[in-house]
């Protein structure tokens, strides 16, 4: 029993061969994503999210440091998400405009002078939910329209919150992918602008500009780390739905470090593991079915054709996650030990955490570890990307115990 719900692990064995031609990550340079988190900054909501530094944990767990990145405080939205989707309408609206992005404010978009120019737009999307509430934000923010499309299982809180937002807001039948089907066919039919964090051949300009709209998380948390006196995490743990937000840490860490970029390790819910059975194949490889995983914002079958190339030439290895591993992530995180931070974070939020508690504690993944390079002078870092976006489930499972057993 105990071995069939593992992590399950792939190792990239070219990612330090640098004899090898690999995909390009200009487009999330550190100049790049300089001038993204500019456009963020003329937010009025704008604000660093917190670094943590888990020092007892750390000890407890035989390394160095732990750094945990709280994106549940990002805008009042309680999730990262709402970076890339704000700065891809922005980009769109600009290059509508014949703007440059660098020329652009939040509040000059928002103006009543802007509106009258650019007209009625409405921007369409499929999410599990944090992706969804961070369009319907912006779109609302700017006086435009939204559509949201969500698949079979989604939580009836996150879709109360993106109608919150000023969407139009659905449930449908099928699954994440066919959500993302569903709406590429309605901005065909009706004129609308898909705003998807996803990539196919055809479409690549918004889901480039997504990335680089996450890229504002690690440029901060690299600048909070300097802060702390560490120039670099020695490993960095990132979550992979599609792999929007892992391939822009993975490019950005890439670009910036070169080869003395931190190990990076890749990980999914066992029951949406698309980047982990690409990585297996060695080709992009789409998963199918429900994917009914409790991390519902990485239940993402169909791998996202940029981010990929990103991870497939970059990251040291790519986890599949059984629903467990970020239960204990989410209390270990929310019930900390004495004199670390309380930290609030969602079932996709804490998986890294989970994993880290696991690989350090458990005597079956000391060859895992080992092959990794944790040891007691890692300097970790992870990423609770959401806090509890779904009040309910996160009580089932902190307080009464849901996905607890191996």
């Amino acid at each position: 029993m105990l071995e069939k719900n593992l992590i399950k692990y792939v190792f990239n064995d070219k990612a330090r061969n640098d004899d090898c031609k690999k995909a390009d990550t200009d487009f999330i340079s550190d100049e790049v994503i300089g001038k993204v988190r500019d456009f963020h900054k003329s937010f009025s909501e704008y604000s660093v999210t917190p670094l943590h530094k888990l020092d007892n944990l750390a000890k407890e767990l035989g390394v160095k440091s732990i750094f945990l990145k709280d994106e549940s405080y990002r805008f009042g939205l309680n999730a990262f998400k709402v970076l890339g989707g704000s700065y891809a309408i922005g980009k769109y609206l600009s290059e509508k405009l014949g703007m440059d992005i660098s020329e652009v404010s939040f509040d000059l978009l928002r103006s009543k002078e802007i509106k009258e120019k650019l007209g009625d737009i409405t921007f369409v999307t499929a999410t599990d939910g944090n992706h969804g509430r961070g369009v319907a934000w912006a779109a609302n923010q700017l006086g435009q329209k939204s559509v949201v499309y969500m698949p079979k299982g989604s939580s009836e809180t996150r879709l109360q919150n993106i109608r919150k937002e000023g969407a139009e807001a659905s449930i449908i039948e099928g699954n994440y992918d066919d959500a993302v089907r569903l709406s590429d066919e309605m901005a065909k039919k009706h004129g609308w602008v898909v705003v998807q964090d996803t990539a196919w051949e055809g479409y690549e300009d918004i889901p480039t500009w997504i990335m680089q709209g996450y890229g504002t998380l690690i440029h901060e948390a690299m600048e909070q780390l300097v802060e702390y006196g560490v120039d670099k995490p020695t490993h960095v743990l990132v979550q992979a739905g599609v792999g929007s937000f892992a391939g822009a840490v993975q490019g950005y860490l890439a670009s910036k470090f070169g080869e003395e970029r931190p190990i990076t390790i890749v990980v999914e819910p066992d029951l949406a593991p698309c980047i982990y059975e690409s990585a297996k194949l060695g080709q992009r490889h789409i998963v199918t079915g429900d994917m009914q995983t409790i991390m519902a914002g990485l239940a993402c079958g169909e791998p996202n054709t940029i981010s990929w190339e990103v991870l497939k030439d970059y990251s040291d290895a790519y986890f599949s996650c059984p629903d467990y591993v970020a239960a204990r992530g989410m209390r270990i995180l929310g019930s900390p030990l004495k004199g670390d931070s309380q930290i609030i974070s969602g079932e996709s939020g804490a998986v890294g955490a989970g994993v880290i508690s696991l690989l350090m504690e458990k005597d079956y993944y000391k060859d895992l570890r080992e092959k990794l390079g944790f040891s007691e002078d890692s300097k970790i870092l992870i990423i609770s990307t959401e806090g509890d976006t779904d009040p309910k489930k996160y009580r089932d499972i902190v307080w009464d115990g849901d996905n607890t057993s191996i």
